[in-house]
């Protein structure tokens, strides 16, 4: 599968309108987190300082970015700016042609460069001289890019250069104790910021946050250390994975009927000659029928098993007594053989995907489930045993009368006893539950707070109960299954909602609450009726 191929492919299966974690995407807007506050600082030293400024980070920390929103945050009617890279062009020479070029100059010099800078500063123009790679830059070069930054008296140009860490030292080297250039260091995402710069991303190609589940979104954070470059190639790795994954489990369950009419026949053919051997084989010597064995229907408790014994003197007489079963033109269900339901327990929950409310609900519905279920191993059919007729001795013109044959008793199954009902707890008061109708009221473009999800309903009942106030739920579909999930308040911004967070209750900001729009929730309202 080509790239490009593999891309329709991504793009199609999570219906995306384009690549969330592209560098570039359409309507892309500058996250703010950690990098607003550098990019007000960068503005302000290119106003108050003479220094060099020097923007460092690792790669993929967003370097590039942050230039990109510097350029474009200036005013061009008083900001001049010229972009250079030092990839391909690291000596002193390739750097100054790039510079002269950008301002229009015919020779490619320090002395020239400064003259047009002069001559830009009269007419209310300050240059903004940006070099990305800077870290590639030899010392000759950061020594004029240095000298630049220091100007004369015809100008000064403001230089900013990104670069890796490590430039930090070369620089100081250069400076010889002089103090010349200044030096920002970027800060990786706390995990909070990861989960809302990946909310902004998935939002822009048109899907939700929940697309990734909470253990994703902190394998994510953990792998990439938290910048955002690294995310955005975790993450689209992460998708690709569970796509594959899903595709991969499709085609092998449609292996089978993919296969040509004649191997479907040929295996056909086979398995009937499987079976009829091994009907064959399970047939005893000398054609006697086989012992009748009645299985009980299971309860709390394995009832006996009775083996109802047949003459063995060939086919049954007509003084012997005839065993009829019950709905014997009916299909019998089949004995659960080996499958109790499991009760899933914590790690697993965990495993699933499941809030600690859906852990719960869980537990308890299973384990439900199992109590009272004893399995049989024995492969016997389940069947009831109708009554047998016992019939009446005729009288004989011979002295002795006909002997009767003895009739086994038949053991009538014992009644199963259904587990009592849980009486439901008293409650005090009704709780406050939110109805579709309150979320209909909501303007799609408010925000409120997602907090949990509950397989049960009572779950979610229970959370609202408790807590009271402004808390809410609705019901939408999730991998086949309704989920009930919670919500707090209404709020007009995504900075409201994010601040109204910090106020909850320990408990619940325990479960990593998240902004959301009422009008994705209105979507998966409509979506689960």
């Amino acid at each position: 599968m080509t790239s490009l191929h593999a891309d329709e492919a991504f793009l199609d299966h999570y219906q995306f309108s384009h690549d969330p974690f592209a560098a570039r995407v359409p309507g892309f807007k500058f996250f703010p987190a950690q990098r607003k506050p550098v990019l007000g600082q960068l503005h302000h030293l290119a106003r108050y300082s003479q220094l060099l400024l020097l923007v460092c980070g690792p790669l993929g920390s967003g370097k590039t970015l942050l230039r990109q929103a510097l350029v474009a945050s200036t005013n061009k009617q008083t900001v001049h700016s010229v972009v250079v890279s030092a990839q391909g062009a690291a000596d002193t020479a390739g750097i100054l042609r790039q510079v002269a070029q950008g301002l229009q100059v015919q020779q490619a010099e320090s002395q020239a460069i400064l003259a047009q800078v002069g001559q830009l500063a009269l007419t209310g123009q300050d240059v903004y001289l940006l070099v990305d790679d800077a870290e590639q830059l030899s010392d000759a070069a950061l020594a004029s890019l240095l000298t630049l930054a220091a100007g004369n008296s015809e100008g000064r140009p403001h230089v900013f250069l990104f670069a890796e860490p490590g430039l930090i030292a070369r620089l100081e080297l250069l400076a010889d104790g002089e103090e010349c250039f200044h030096a920002i260091e970027l800060q990786p995402y706390a995990e909070a910021e990861t989960r809302e710069y990946l909310t902004q991303r998935l939002e822009g190609a048109g899907r939700e946050l929940e697309l990734l589940t909470d253990e994703q979104i902190v394998a994510i954070h953990e792998q990439s250390g938290g910048w955002p470059g690294v995310i955005n190639q975790v993450a689209r790795d992460a998708l690709v994975e569970a796509m594959l994954i899903q595709r991969g489990a499709a085609k092998r369950a449609g292996f089978v009927f993919s296969l040509p009419r004649k191997h479907l026949l040929a295996l056909a053919v086979v398995g009937l000659g499987v079976l009829a051997a091994w009907l064959v084989q399970g047939r005893p010597e000398g054609g006697a029928p086989m012992p009748v064995t009645t299985q009980l229907p299971l309860g709390r408790v394995e009832q006996p098993v009775v083996d109802v014994p047949v003459p063995a003197s060939g086919a049954v007489g007509a003084g012997a007594p005839a065993i009829e079963f019950e709905g014997g033109s009916q299909p019998v269900p089949l004995p659960l053989v080996g499958e109790a339901q499991p009760v899933m327990r914590e790690p697993l929950a965990r495993a699933a995907g499941l809030s600690g409310v859906e852990e719960a609900d869980v537990v308890e519905v299973a384990g439900a489930s199992a109590v009272g279920v004893l399995v049989d191993e024995r492969p016997a059919p389940i069947a009831s045993v109708a009554p047998v007729p016992v019939p009446v001795p005729v009288p004989a013109p011979a002295p002795a009368p006909a002997p009767v044959k003895p009739v086994a008793p038949v053991v009538q199954p014992a009644p199963v006893v259904a587990p009592a009902p849980k009486s439901p707890a008293p409650t005090a008061a009704p709780a406050k539950v939110a109805v579709d109708d309150w979320y209909a009221a909501q303007a799609g473009s408010r925000y409120t707070l997602q907090i949990l999800g509950a397989r049960a309903e009572g779950g979610a009942q229970s959370f609202v109960r408790e807590f009271g106030g402004q808390y809410h739920y609705f019901k939408k579909q999730h991998q086949g299954q309704p989920l009930y999930v919670v919500t707090y308040g209404s709020f007009a911004t995504r900075e409201a909602a994010q601040a109204a967070l910090k106020g909850l209750p320990g408990k619940v900001q325990a479960g990593k609450p998240w902004p959301r729009t009422f009008a994705s929730i209105k979507h998966e309202i409509a979506q689960a009726r």
